[in-house]
């Protein structure tokens, strides 16, 4: 196969596994909160959604190993204890949300009907999808996306040659922060150290024989994922905040989605953005409960049992969690990401650094205090504001749910420099 044609294969297909449908309701938000300041959301907004999760790609394309690779150097208990954690929130939170997007966007505006049922029926689904492997989700996945993405590039031209002239005001104190903070709840940092192991895996090896050769291609690969995703993200926060000024007031996420689809495909592409969304969904929810399942089957010595009962699990979790509202859900995962994403937004960094920058010894004391300095910022989000005043008060960018940077980037330096002390 030609180079090049391999290398934009491989860059589609890790676009689509970074591609959650579920995704696409947070930017058009983000827009219409942003106003004329839209672009400075979108440069934050991409650093935690695009920029962190390709770097993800690329710090696989390095160790071209698993999961459990990304934090050994802290030690074999705390890595464990990180990829359980990751599958755990996976089917927790992103996967029960694919249920609720597909309720609020494809069921209830047609048939009206309980949310729980729509989470029952579709978790019945999904649990029927794992157990039986069959290729037709893929074969799904493979259609879907490029459909979906050429829609969203018709709404995002659209929205910009004929939007309204007025554009409401900026709600975001500081936007580049609320960009970059909304920015963790794509999940798509978590989902770049779990997906790049795929990527691995799924490489033509009789092709890419060399560490170097495959190195290379997950890389380019990379980048072009990275540049689809800024162009979707960036296209739907600038279409939101075109259309600011169209919305209802306190309009959900959902709702600001559905109403911009309708306002540029008109109500029958709208209906039928939907359908595809839903289904989109579908296929991720699947995808996340037969991963989750795979990895506790392993650590099982390969036994089905611990299979079935693991996939039957995130189902019932699902159809718990998914028959809540969005914004619910939305809501409810802050504190976890607070605490995640950091540890995961470290350990793809340090396993990008050159290894003489990356000792065991820097893993340990970076993750330790990013562990520490996380706490607040997790609080922040369980207990009332104002007992945590102090503490926030006195750790630099607290107040802004970020006082693990300064800490970790000190205590990178200070263990670095003391390696080279004689």
């Amino acid at each position: 196969m030609n180079k090049t044609k391999e290398i934009w294969i491989a860059g589609f297909a890790l676009f689509s596994l970074f591609f959650g449908a579920g995704n696409l309701i947070l930017p058009p938000t983000l827009g219409v909160k942003s106003g004329l300041d839209w672009w400075v959301v979108v440069l934050g907004f991409v650093t935690t959604a695009v920029t962190i999760p390709i770097l993800a790609i690329f710090a696989h394309a390095k160790l071209q190993g698993t999961l459990f690779d990304f934090g050994k150097k802290v030690s074999p208990f705390f890595s464990t204890a990180y990829c359980l954690l990751i599958y755990t929130i996976a089917i927790a939170i992103p996967s029960p949300r694919t249920a609720a997007v597909t309720h609020e966007m494809t069921v209830q505006p047609f048939f009206g009907t309980a949310p729980v049922l729509t989470s029952i029926i579709y978790f019945f689904l999904v649990f029927i999808f794992a157990m039986n492997r069959s290729r037709i989700i893929g074969l799904i996945g493979q259609f879907l996306t490029p459909v979906i993405v050429t829609i969203l590039l018709i709404i995002i031209g659209v929205a910009i040659f004929s939007s309204p002239e007025t554009i409401l005001p900026s709600t975001f104190k500081i936007p580049f922060v609320d960009g970059l903070l909304e920015g963790y709840q794509t999940f798509d940092a978590i989902g770049g150290v779990v997906v790049g192991a795929v990527i691995i895996i799924s490489l033509n090896y009789s092709t890419h024989t060399s560490f170097k050769a495959r190195k290379k291609l997950i890389r380019q690969a990379g980048i072009i994922a990275g540049l689809g995703l800024f162009l979707i993200y960036g296209g739907l926060i600038l279409s939101g905040s075109l259309f600011s000024s169209t919305f209802v007031e306190n309009a959900s996420r959902i709702e600001i989605l559905s109403s911009l689809s309708a306002q540029t495909l008109g109500g029958l592409g709208a209906s039928f953005l939907s359908i595809l969304v839903a289904l989109a969904c579908f296929t991720t929810a699947v995808g996340i409960v037969t991963g989750t399942a795979d990895y506790i089957k392993g650590i099982c010595n390969n036994s089905q049992k611990a299979y079935t009962i693991t996939a039957a699990t995130a189902s019932i979790i699902g159809i718990v969690v998914g028959s809540y509202q969005v914004d619910f859900i939305i809501t409810i995962a802050v504190p976890a990401l607070m605490f995640l994403y950091p540890i995961t937004i470290v350990l793809i960094l340090l396993n990008i650094v050159p290894e003489k920058f990356a000792s065991k010894r820097v893993f340990r004391a970076v993750v330790l205090v990013t562990f520490l300095f996380s706490i607040p910022d997790f609080l922040g989000f369980v207990i009332p504001e104002e007992n945590l005043t102090g503490i926030k008060n006195s750790i630099p960018l607290a107040n802004y749910s970020l006082g693990w940077v300064i800490p970790v980037c000190l205590v990178f330096v200070v263990f670095n420099l003391m390696k080279k002390t004689p």
